[in-house]
């Protein structure tokens, strides 16, 4: 059976649990498992289960809670406590969102009220138990809710939130209307349900920051890593921080979506696409092991497949400055895809590639 923590929130171009169990067999149990782009925390819980230890670093606010929150999940019986501590002490608070155009559309007034309320009362970044239900709520935050009760929000995509004036039109030339759910009793729902798996007795650790910053955040982790199962941020196909907005609204930051620059996550050039991967390995050079393997999924629109296998090996070999050598490569079509899902004429990446590469 699945475990109920790998489906915690729903995210952008996410692989599945599958993708990690295949290529932890370059891995024996006790050996240390790093992703330096842990998104939702796929290879370091999944290497947990797998009797692996596991490190995970991410730039992003939201992929740190929700890594964290599987990595290190506290038991049952504290989240639940904790929740009825925050029921109890509901209370309206000041936010700027209870006169907004778009929360007032897009949340139920006593639904967006307990959702600033949490906002301003949980602990995320401190306190494991308010991370583990901060979590369950960038889960829920948004959705198809016309589909599923267990969403908050009036009707939006489950992977990113669409941005807020385009939002606000769309639901009212639709006539659609947020539903009234409340958010207590939902999470006391996913919390049970969450569990109903189980809960790993080991932990991983998880930090906020960048990949190339790694050396520096797991210093005390020196030479120990043995393998690498990660999936950086594909070449011109998503911005992250623009995409992830709402969740990242809740867990403290902007109340509306800004145009972003382009940066690290979304490189129009090819060039500095692989300049920046180079600098991303370079980060983790002092981690890893003397003889271990990085395996790397790649996607972008502009990449073909020589073009991933050779970028991948040469961005190791200046990033790590170390020999490196490829033990396999991969192709496969990408069908249907999250963001096809809702617009169904989406260019976007067709084809990612899985580059498998050993480091001496």
């Amino acid at each position: 059976m699945r475990h109920r923590f790998h489906a915690i929130c729903p995210y952008f171009a996410m692989f599945p649990e599958t993708f990690v169990e295949k290529y932890l067999v370059f891995s024996k149990p006790g050996d240390l498992v790093f992703d330096p782009f842990s998104g939702r925390g796929t290879t370091g819980f999944q290497s947990l289960l797998s009797g692996r230890r596991a490190i995970s670093s991410d730039l992003s606010a939201v992929a740190a809670c929700i890594s964290r929150a599987k990595m290190q999940a506290p038991p049952q019986r504290d989240i639940v406590m904790r929740l009825a501590e925050l029921s109890d002490g509901f209370c309206e608070v000041d936010d700027a969102a209870h006169d907004d155009e778009f929360y007032k559309a897009c949340f139920a007034h006593h639904t967006l009220r307990q959702l600033t309320y949490l906002r301003a009362t949980l602990n995320w970044q401190n306190d494991i138990r308010d991370g583990f239900i901060a979590a369950l709520i960038l889960g829920r935050l948004h959705g198809e809710s016309h589909k599923s009760s267990r969403y908050f929000s009036n009707r939006m995509p489950r992977t990113i939130a669409t941005k807020p004036d385009y939002s606000v039109r769309w639901w009212s030339k639709y006539g659609y209307v947020a539903p009234e759910r409340d958010v207590f009793q939902i999470l006391k729902t996913e919390i049970s349900y969450r569990f109903d798996t189980g809960r790993p007795e080991a932990v991983g650790e998880v930090v906020q920051a960048d990949a190339r910053q790694a050396n520096g955040a797991f210093a005390h982790y020196k030479n120990e890593v043995k393998l690498v199962i990660t999936s950086p941020p594909y070449l011109d196909t998503t911005h992250f921080a623009e995409d992830q907005w709402l969740r990242n609204w809740f867990l403290g930051g902007q109340a509306r979506a800004r145009k972003m620059p382009r940066g690290d996550d979304r490189h129009t050039s090819k060039a500095q696409y692989w300049k920046f991967l180079g600098e991303a390995w370079g980060g983790m050079k002092e981690l890893l092991a003397r003889e271990s393997v990085v395996v790397v999924r790649i996607g972008g629109s502009k990449i073909d497949f020589e073009e991933a296998k050779n970028g991948v090996l040469n961005s190791l070999a200046a990033g790590l400055e170390r020999d490196v050598s490829l033990r396999s490569a991969s192709e496969s079509e990408i069908i249907g895809g999250q963001l096809r899902s809702f617009r169904p004429s989406a260019a976007g990446t067709k084809r990612e590639y899985d580059i498998v590469v050993n480091v001496n």
